[in-house]
């Protein structure tokens, strides 16, 4: 296992490779003061990390930034920030997001790091499943939902994507691009979204899909989604992240080349 250190204090940054060292005796342990040196050893000197731990503060760019960078070019690569400045952990430990180390650094937080990384995401019970990191798919209990229409299960795809309402107009232009016929695009909106609704009533959730004024949406608190935690910061949502998002969706081209480049 290759695990990278990164921290510009170099006090700190040998506390962080002792406690590595402790926590993790077989490690090949990599240690970097700058983000740019980081980088450098993987696309120059091929040294892939498996886990990286990073402070969240460095000169000339901050840790999310070098963490989204280092997925792009190890995507399967694990990220760990660390961190003197509490605020940043509250709000983690809150939404029950791990991945945040406090200064001062020892060998115990280090490991329960390391056996938290290996443990599967544990689900929110009473939402709807969505993926969208790779494949898109919707699950309920474990179990994919079933969708009556091919385009039904696009459509609810579209509204999550968007992340908010959007209009008719809008969600024709993205699953019926270059189709000038206004008429014959409503009359198909209309029947997905029946079905739409219909699908989600059958398993009890019809709170989901939102009207507003002609516009359309869907409530983000009902749904347990990989886009939605990775943008909030979930860690876990960071990590799992691999340069894929909605693959069967053309139209999702654009999210996925923002979330490339997130800040």
């Amino acid at each position: 296992m290759i695990i990278f250190a990164i921290d510009d204090e170099i006090p700190m940054l040998s506390e962080l490779h002792c406690s590595i060292q402790e926590a993790s005796p077989e490690a090949g342990i990599h240690d970097f003061r700058f983000a740019a040196d980081a980088l450098k050893a993987i696309t120059e000197n091929g040294i892939v990390p498996d886990i990286v731990f990073s402070d969240i503060e460095l000169p000339g760019m901050n840790g999310l930034n070098l963490a989204l960078r280092i997925k792009q070019l190890a995507p399967m690569a694990k990220i760990v920030f660390v961190t003197g400045y509490s605020q940043y952990a509250v709000e983690a430990y809150r939404q029950r997001i791990n991945g945040y180390v406090l200064k001062p650094i020892d060998a115990e937080q280090i490991r329960r790091e390391l056996d938290y990384l290996t443990e599967p995401y544990r689900q929110e019970p009473g939402k709807l499943q969505v993926r969208c990191f790779g494949y898109f798919e919707i699950f309920w209990q474990g179990k994919p939902v079933p969708f009556g229409r091919k385009q039904t299960k696009e459509l609810l795809a579209f509204l999550i994507d968007r992340n908010g309402i959007c209009t008719s107009e809008e969600i024709s232009d993205a699953l019926w691009e270059g189709d000038t016929d206004i008429k014959a695009c409503k009359t198909r909106l209309r029947v997905l979204l029946y079905d739409l609704k219909a699908t989600l009533s059958d398993l009890g959730l019809n709170n989901i899909v939102i009207r507003r004024r002609g516009a359309i949406g869907v409530d983000s608190t009902c749904l347990d989604c990989d886009y939605y935690r990775f943008l909030k910061g979930d860690i876990q949502a960071v990590n799992a992240f691999h340069g894929e998002y909605m693959t069967q969706y053309s139209w999702a081209e654009s999210t996925l080349g923002n979330l490339m480049l997130a800040p």
